[in-house]
């Protein structure tokens, strides 16, 4: 699989901004990861080069096995790619040992997944000051107090997890990551088991991070509405381009984001094949 970065075109009037003027949140370069050897090998992506600059909310589409999550795993120095360079805000982190990476995640990065990851025996703050308290800083209630705010659940600091809903666990999640004002927000099927209404506010979430905290957000997804929040938005060559682009810019329309045919936002090319996909004969 490969992803490459679109020529960027102008939407609404915008002037156009150069990529050199811009800081780079996140920079990949010819990244490739392979599992197995020989004739069993899986080439999950193969060559990937992407520059995300700062302050952008990206998200890639992609069916079941199309390396999305392995990209996400890759960027975000959850795993080593077998090729290539990796950069987190111009830092090279492909020969890192584990514990820099550690290091770089707990201080730097911040994550939420589509399995809320809350620990039980902990009331919501407590999971909100996990990171920090792992990080060896000083836990400061204020720090949960005004995430929790952002997310709208003030109220709820002193309840389990267990006494909340999904959505609501969702948003301590999103909290938990946004409380050391990571440079980076990864979010994998952030909304995959969350009703429409309820994805929508955790997006909307996401999206406030970028817009009003200048957070950089990187989600994988396999649902264009989800996709629709993104100012960087792409999708698999294995996935019906048409009915997917639609989708995607009937939800943008709704949001009053512009993405047109004639002026999509940034797009990213997935160039590749699905792990599962047969190959293709030419007669």
């Amino acid at each position: 699989m490969r992803l490459r970065r679109g020529k960027r075109q102008k939407a609404d009037n915008r002037p156009e901004v150069s990529a050199a003027t811009v800081p780079l949140a996140v920079e990949l370069r010819d990244v490739r990861r392979q599992y197995g050897r020989g004739a069993g090998t899986v080439h999950a992506l193969a060559g990937i080069d992407l520059a995300l600059p700062r302050g952008t909310f990206t998200a890639v589409m992609g069916p079941s096995g199309s390396g999305k999550s392995t990209f996400l795993q890759c960027a975000a120095g959850l795993d080593r790619p077998t090729a290539g360079s990796v950069r987190l805000g111009g830092t090279e982190i492909t020969g890192m040992s584990q514990n820099e990476l550690t290091e770089l995640r707990r201080s730097r990065l911040g994550f939420v997944f589509q399995v809320f990851n809350l620990l039980p025996s902990l009331t919501v703050e407590q999971n909100v000051l996990m990171p920090v308290r792992l990080a060896g800083q000083r836990q400061v209630r204020r720090q949960a107090q005004a995430v929790l705010a952002q997310v709208g659940l003030a109220d709820k600091a002193k309840r389990r997890p267990g006494e909340l809903s999904g959505g609501e666990q969702q948003r301590v999640a999103v909290a938990r990551a946004l409380v050391t004002s990571p440079d980076v927000i990864f979010a994998d099927e952030p909304t995959g088991g969350l009703d429409t209404g309820t994805a929508a506010e955790v997006l909307g979430l996401l999206r406030n991070a970028v817009d009003a905290l200048g957070a950089t957000v990187v989600q994988v997804s396999h649902d264009p509405a989800a996709a629709a929040w993104a100012t960087v938005c792409g999708s698999s060559p294995t996935a019906p381009s048409p009915t997917t682009s639609s989708a995607v810019r009937r939800s943008r329309s709704r949001h009053g984001w512009p993405c047109s045919p004639r002026a999509p936002p940034a797009p990213v090319r997935w160039r590749g094949r699905r792990r599962d996909a047969p190959q293709r004969t030419r007669p």
